[in-house]
């Protein structure tokens, strides 16, 4: 499967061990992974080489092109707030929304809050809840 992977690039980046397992998680039981630069140190920077608008456009060819959209949001920015809002509106595409319990309280209840059928919100203390709930839902 085709995974868009979502983490902030110009917010809160505290979460990026959990970013980097779940990107590790969905590659090891065979998911592409198109965004998985998100993880890398030098995310902003490899962003910021193209311009807003190539990373707009990449990223919207990304969001098409993916099956499923998997974000940790505990950092959350208005891109991923963007990113999610656009797959629930434009799809019938799941979205899975991670965040850390104790970043609940920093996170827009846009998000933490959602109903959306096709959207799943998992807050986690820990990592094995983070591949716990990644084999729940992608099975």
């Amino acid at each position: 499967m085709k995974v868009y992977f979502g983490f902030t690039v110009a917010g809160d980046r505290s979460s990026v061990v959990a970013a980097r397992r779940i990107v590790e998680w969905l590659e090891s039981h065979g998911h592409e992974v198109l965004t998985r630069h998100l993880v890398r140190e030098d995310a902003r920077e490899q962003d910021r080489a193209l311009g807003p608008r190539e990373v707009f456009e990449r990223d919207m060819q990304w969001l098409a092109a993916a099956d499923i959209f998997i974000a940790e949001v505990s950092g959350s920015s208005f891109g991923l707030g963007f990113e999610a809002g656009y797959v629930l509106g434009s799809s019938r595409r799941k979205v899975i929304l991670f965040h850390r319990v104790e970043a609940a309280d920093r996170i827009s209840l846009l998000i933490t809050g959602n109903t959306h059928s096709n959207c799943t919100v998992v807050a986690y203390r820990t990592l094995e809840e983070v591949e716990g709930a990644l084999g729940n839902l992608l099975g």
